[in-house]
């Protein structure tokens, strides 16, 4: 055997591992933070595992900018287009479980079988709202009973642009707990990730822009919360903040920037459970109701109204 082949063995040569680049998510195409910043993620020993963007304010606004742009079309489309769409997410997401697991288990010094449970439950729940999208307006809207020859009709309808700061803790199933029920009902949605295992939202980025949503839905953004969501908080085309991943400090800080235009805020609670039944409070969270009336006319010769 020559000395060549005795150094790469019967495998051929070695090669080099191609370390993976992650970016943002924002407006369908994968953009570096416009600042150049990036920072190291670890897992839960330590161990470098890759660098991810460090998003800055002007991150944030484009953001902003590419969800509303999205929004027209998307809370616009009928809402089983929504849930097919959304299905075909989690269509998706089955096909590369194996790297979400794996993401998961680094991301939450979790062991293989307990972070496949993880993505699988929350593959379960992206499916699970993805149903909910063609029945929620039937369980908060209906006819309402009013004194005089009218109907009256309410109906929910998406508040617009929404700031979502994901769980710090879970990666995954808290994810897409926060994500889903936005979409799901008609928003569109700014995501800032967790600043410390940002992995499985930004690989998340990539299974959304090979579904059928619609670029500027969900925009991705990894970094310090304490430094992108004030201006998120304050920003005058952001119409609602779920505020889960915030700590009390700067939950409180972004509730009062929030109060400038009247945005609709969900508060972090003490405890969230993210493997108990979700319910559909995050669902109605940030939908708002319109109702119109409209007079029932008469009927036939006799003048008989409905």
């Amino acid at each position: 055997m020559s000395d060549k082949s005795e150094k790469t063995g019967n495998s051929g040569p070695a090669r080099l591992s191609v370390l993976k680049t992650y970016k943002l998510y924002v407006g369908g195409k994968f953009p570096r933070s416009e600042s150049g910043r990036v920072y190291e993620v670890t897992d839960t020993k330590g161990t470098w595992l890759a660098n991810a963007p460090l998003s800055s304010r002007k991150d944030g606004r484009d953001a902003v900018v590419a969800a509303r742009k999205a929004f027209g079309g998307w809370s616009g489309a009928t809402a089983y287009n929504r849930g097919q769409i959304l299905y075909r997410v989690a269509e998706m997401l089955e096909g590369r479980r194996e790297q979400f697991v794996r993401e998961v288990a680094e991301a939450e010094g979790l062991g293989r079988s307990k972070a496949a449970a993880v993505v699988d439950a929350a593959i379960d729940r992206w499916v699970w709202y993805a149903g909910w999208t063609d029945k929620i307006g039937q369980v908060v809207g209906g006819a309402n009973p009013v004194a005089g020859p009218f109907f009256n009709l309410s109906t929910p309808e998406p508040s617009g642009v929404v700031t979502v700061l994901a769980p710090q803790e879970s990666s995954f199933l808290g994810l897409v707990s926060v994500i889903a029920p936005v979409i799901a009902s008609g928003n569109t949605a700014v995501v800032i990730a967790s600043e410390k295992a940002p992995l499985p939202a930004l690989s998340l980025g990539e299974v959304l822009a090979t579904s059928d949503l619609p670029g500027g839905v969900v925009n991705l953004l990894s970094g310090r919360a304490s430094e992108i969501a004030p201006a998120l908080a304050a920003h005058q085309d952001v119409n609602g903040i779920d505020l889960t991943g915030a700590d009390a400090a700067l939950a409180k800080e972004l509730e009062i920037a929030a109060a400038d235009n009247l945005k609709r805020v969900r508060r972090p609670q003490p405890v969230e459970d993210f493997t108990a039944d979700p319910g559909t409070d995050r669902l109605t969270r940030f939908l708002e109701t319109k109702t119109v009336w409209h007079p029932t006319g008469s009927l036939g010769a006799s003048g008989s109204s409905y």
